[in-house]
């Protein structure tokens, strides 16, 4: 069994401003280790016979993605370079028209390139586990074992008993108000949306061509007429630019009758927000999370990052400080959803 990792390496992380913004979001940064998430991604699953990655991501993030996973890997990765963001499908369709070529059979490894996960042994079962399943023709996604009643992620819903490690998928479901997800963490049938999955990249593009024959259609000619420019792959800016945008969910996963789910239960967190990083960071006597030159006095339960300057907090509780080259996040811990759209609102100033 050939197995390829692909890496979505498109996402702008506007919610970690201000280090993840513009030309250097969340996975080219160091929030959890010394490594980069995108190093990070691909390093869990060092110790499987795998090949190769592909790594699909734009234009103005090409050299990062050849100089961080060049650090870290002595497999050269085939890096394809979209003209313009599509959102997940496409990107998919073309790194396994990628895979197709290398090996017909090939299974891929889907994985978002900001995420976090704690316990790498049981993740690497888990991947295992999917891709035996995706060899005998499934389309497998990663259900994460809820923990509490989560409101901001979207979840999958299990059905049947469990067989050769994997429960049918039934259905997705958005994003729930908390009542909701109270039901389904009682119910144990239904897991968080990890946004990961694992299949044998024909199988996949043989459903695309099912559930959205133009979006396969174009992703193909895209991935066909594209170019070689040193090191990357350009996809043919034509053909892609026709498609129409969709996710993964909503193009194929939501509609397959193949889908199948491996639960995963190993400290899966998307990074989603700073006070996300702080709930899965080690944490001081003052219940701080501190980062860089910092001096807390009488703060608690905070997350303060310092950059090239000394921050100084006094008499501070349950914040946000966030220090980078141009500019300084200060917030309350409960109102850090809102980061979001400060960097709206400075995008739509730069535009001006």
């Amino acid at each position: 069994m050939t197995i390829i990792p692909v890496i979505l390496s498109g996402g702008a992380g506007t919610r970690l401003w201000p280090l993840s913004w513009g030309d250097h979001p969340k996975q080219f940064l160091s929030l959890v280790s010394d490594k980069t998430m995108i190093q990070e991604t691909l390093l869990r699953l060092k110790g499987l016979n795998i090949a190769a990655p592909i790594i699909s991501c734009g234009e103005s993030h090409r050299f990062l993605v050849a100089q961080q996973i060049g650090e870290i890997s002595e497999k050269k990765p085939t890096i394809l370079l979209e003209p313009m963001a599509k959102n997940t499908a496409p990107a998919i369709a073309c790194a396994c028209c990628a895979a197709m070529e290398r090996d017909k059979n090939a299974v891929v490894v889907v994985l978002p390139s900001d995420h976090v996960i704690a316990d790498v042994e049981t993740f690497q079962k888990a991947v295992m586990t999917a891709a035996e399943n995706a060899e005998k023709g499934s389309l497998v996604t990663f259900g994460i074992v809820p923990t509490f009643p989560a409101t901001g992620y979207g979840y999958v819903k299990a059905s049947g008993e469990e067989e050769n490690g994997s429960y049918i998928l039934e259905k997705f479901v958005e994003k729930p108000c908390l009542e909701k997800a109270k039901e389904y963490l009682e119910s144990g049938e239904y897991s968080w949306n990890s946004g990961m999955f694992v299949f044998k990249a024909s199988t996949f593009i043989e459903e695309l061509k099912v559930y959205n024959p133009e979006m396969a259609k174009l992703s193909m000619e895209a991935f066909e007429k594209a170019k070689v420019d040193s090191d990357f792959i350009r996809l043919d800016e034509n053909a892609f630019s026709q498609i129409k945008g969709d996710s993964i969910d909503y193009a194929v996963m939501e509609k397959t009758k193949l889908g199948k789910i491996v639960k995963l239960n190993a400290g899966w967190d998307d990074v989603g927000s700073w006070t996300a990083l702080y709930d899965i960071s080690q944490k001081d006597e003052n219940n701080n999370v501190v980062k860089g030159d910092v001096i807390a006095l009488d703060t608690t339960a905070s997350y303060i990052r310092g950059g090239k300057r000394t921050i100084a907090t006094i008499g501070l509780d349950n914040i946000v400080v966030v220090d980078s080259d141009d500019s300084l996040l200060i917030a309350a811990k409960d109102k850090i959803q809102d980061v979001k759209k400060v960097a709206e609102q400075i995008k739509a100033r730069e535009i001006k």
